[in-house]
């Protein structure tokens, strides 16, 4: 992993949390009210897994994985997202999806070659991002860093509404089970495990609106220098 000294041309706010916290919709509402830039860079991981699969490459093959997270031809247009001219939106949002870019996020050499071109969406005035490793990896010098997170009942809850409104039934229970395999496999990974950072702002959204969570991240941003 490349952890060489990054020096930020403008504000970069880094939001990162466990699966289901409500963290993409705070960082995309977090951005909307001040006009910044917005990466949700597990959609990174979701077209790097999916690209592998199309190409059938396995997924446990980290070497192969990686080279195919090096050549993406990707492209974020509003909320559509495009892979090699395809709109892979939706594809990308399904549970497998989720699922195999879990998988795939947790090889050091695909972290390493998308560590640039998440660098690389920092553009002015600014950049919100969350991910899992924003502000201990890829933003370290993010002026602000956010460690959202929810009860696990609270975060299955969510998804499970989600699935529902998809059409896809699924069972609570179930829902609850993946959550937690997936949260070990975050926390316990060799390279950029999930964390809170000692300088990272909890923010836990198990009882609280997504636009409450929002307007506490901009009550943090409103008196520093880098917002005036």
């Amino acid at each position: 992993m490349n952890l060489k000294p990054l020096t930020l041309s403008c504000p970069v706010i880094a939001i990162d949390g466990p699966t289901a916290s409500g963290k993409g919709t705070v960082a995309n509402q977090v951005a909307d009210a001040l006009g910044f830039h917005y990466l949700d860079s597990g959609a990174l991981y979701r077209l790097t897994a999916l690209a592998a699969a199309r190409a059938n490459v396995a997924l446990t093959d980290e070497v192969a994985v990686a080279e195919i997270a090096r050549a993406l031809e990707t492209r974020f247009t509003g909320e559509t997202i495009l892979l090699s001219g395809n709109d892979v939106t939706h594809d990308i949002r399904t549970e497998i999806a989720g699922q195999n870019a879990s998988l795939v996020a947790a090889m050091p050499s695909v972290r390493t070659a998308l560590l640039e071109r998440q660098r690389a969406f920092v553009e002015s005035p600014g950049l919100v991002a969350d991910g899992r490793d924003m502000g201990s990896v890829v933003f370290p010098a993010a002026v602000v860093k956010v460690f959202l997170t929810a009860s696990v009942e609270a975060r299955a809850t969510r998804r499970l509404n989600q699935l529902i409104q998809k059409g896809n039934p699924a069972i609570l229970q179930d829902v609850v089970k993946e959550l937690r395999i997936r949260d070990e496999r975050d926390i316990n990974r060799p390279v950029a495990p999930l964390i809170r950072l000692a300088d990272a702002q909890l923010l836990d959204t198990t009882e609280i609106s997504a636009n409450e969570a929002v307007e506490q991240i901009l009550k943090w941003c409103k008196n520093l220098p880098a917002f005036k």
